[in-house]
């Protein structure tokens, strides 16, 4: 009988270790777009690269927050004065007729004259209702809110990647699993087929023997499509231009077995990127209500202006108009607008002020009950798949030497074919068990890993 032994993954892994090498990877990774013709090894470093790179998602967060920080580069002008400028010309053209009191009548036409008007005006807010100050320390706030944004979609970016191929190399081994009862089941056959010949045998073995070797091969088949969609659905998640058929993925999966509750659970408000963002939108509706206060305060305003003005007459029907005037000159000084009645505007807005920070202190309290319950529950989910895998690593050496026995009896005519296949039933249902509860196991990490946000680091 062929050994057909079934390769342990290796279990060593650590994705602090391997994180870091996505940074060089974003350079290096082109190379493997280049060469697409040709599959090749696609490691997770570089579907992590290129996910963070091309993701649509990420890239419009990204986009988020650069508006916010160009608001934020552009926070201190609200302590500036404004400063502009005005100019304008006037023509005229004018037909008059005058009568006096003495009954003098003058009248005259095309009376032509133009008009020039400049002046720069200043307006320096000296104090709001310290609203300036809000309005600065906000655009502070809006800044971080993206970042958080930002970092909290490429958290999950990378664990979508991280699952999905993932996915992949569970569904590769149980290809190789399905190899495994191939094997068996041609020697099976080839052994029923000679047992039949020398007359010791029968048909109906021969005829189970081929149904169930067709019956994996088909199994294989269905496993080979499902590996190329998962590989579809990697390449649509780095949003790369390359075709799942262009490269390859390992068949382990590594895990960790060193992750510990309470080390996830230390700091998770300072790096889980949800509660960052939803302490973030707090200090964002505290400045927002600083600045709706700010309407039950007089505004205080330095008022500057610089004027030139002149006038020339081409003709005038009165002796005592000019025919020429001009004047310039700056006057200056202090304007304050005193909130009386505003129909109560600024109260309004101060109490949904008050309700929207409310509103963010209970959203951010929720979620932190949210993330110690799902850190809980999947650290739970985590160490129990440990260890179920660790019971069937056991069970698939015991089921293993099992079918061995049964398939050596079974070729000395000591065991029937249903207990063969009863052993290979119970070989293909360990393989099973121990592939889901290695992938289970690694989802478990991946979610624990999210969840306190050092996924990316």
């Amino acid at each position: 009988m062929k050994n057909f032994a079934w390769k342990k993954p290796d279990n060593r892994y650590s994705m602090k270790k391997r994180l870091p090498k996505i940074i060089a990877t974003l350079f290096a990774f082109p190379a493997f777009a280049i060469n697409a013709g040709a599959q090749r090894l696609l490691t997770l470093e570089e579907a992590i690269a290129t996910a963070l790179m091309n993701n649509y998602q990420i890239q419009l967060s990204r986009n988020d927050s650069m508006i916010a920080a160009i608001d934020y580069s552009y926070r201190n002008m609200v302590f500036l004065p404004t400063l502009n400028g005005n100019a304008g010309l006037t023509n005229t053209n004018n037909n008059q007729k005058q009568t006096l009191a003495d009954g003098t009548e003058r009248k005259s036409n095309n009376i032509r004259s133009n008009n020039v008007q400049a002046n720069v005006s200043l307006n320096w807010v000296l104090f709001d209702g310290l609203k300036m100050f809000a309005t600065r320390d906000k655009a502070t706030a809006l800044l971080e809110a993206g970042e958080y944004s930002a970092r909290e979609q490429i958290v999950n970016t990378i664990a979508a990647v991280i699952t999905n191929y993932y996915a992949i190399a569970r569904v590769k081994q149980q290809i190789t699993a399905t190899d495994v009862q191939i094997g068996l089941n041609q020697e099976r056959a080839k052994l029923a087929q000679n047992k039949l010949d020398i007359g010791t045998g029968a048909k109906p073995d021969v005829l189970q023997s081929k149904v169930d070797l067709n019956s994996q091969k088909s199994l294989r088949m269905q496993q080979e499509v499902q590996v190329a969609q998962l590989k579809e659905q990697l390449a649509q998640a780095m949003n790369s231009q390359i075709s799942g058929a262009a490269f390859d993925i390992p068949d382990t999966i590594p895990l960790n077995n060193d992750l510990v509750l309470g080390n996830i659970l230390e700091d998770i408000e300072q790096s889980n990127p949800t509660l960052q963002l939803a302490k973030s939108r707090i200090s964002i509706a505290q400045y927002t209500l600083k600045e709706s206060r700010a309407g039950l305060y007089p505004t205080l305003s330095f008022n500057s202006m610089y004027n030139f003005t002149r006038t020339e007459n081409k003709k005038v029907i009165n002796p005592f108009s000019t025919l020429f005037n001009q004047s310039h000159g700056y006057n200056y000084g202090l304007t304050a607008s005193i909130p009386i009645f505003n129909q109560s505007i600024a109260r309004r807005d101060i109490k949904q002020s008050q309700w929207g920070l409310k509103m963010e202190e209970l959203n951010y309290d929720n979620q932190l009950s949210l993330l110690h319950l799902n850190v809980v529950n999947s650290y739970k989910n985590y160490d129990q798949q440990k260890r179920a895998l660790k019971l069937e690593e056991e069970n698939i050496e015991l089921a293993k030497e099992n079918v061995d026995i049964v398939f050596r009896t079974y070729k000395l005519g000591m065991a029937t074919l249903v207990q063969l296949r009863e052993a290979q039933l119970s070989l293909a249902q360990a393989y099973d068990r121990l592939i889901e509860a290695r992938y289970n196991t690694k989802l478990s990490e991946t979610e624990l890993m999210r969840l306190k946000g050092d996924i990316i680091k």
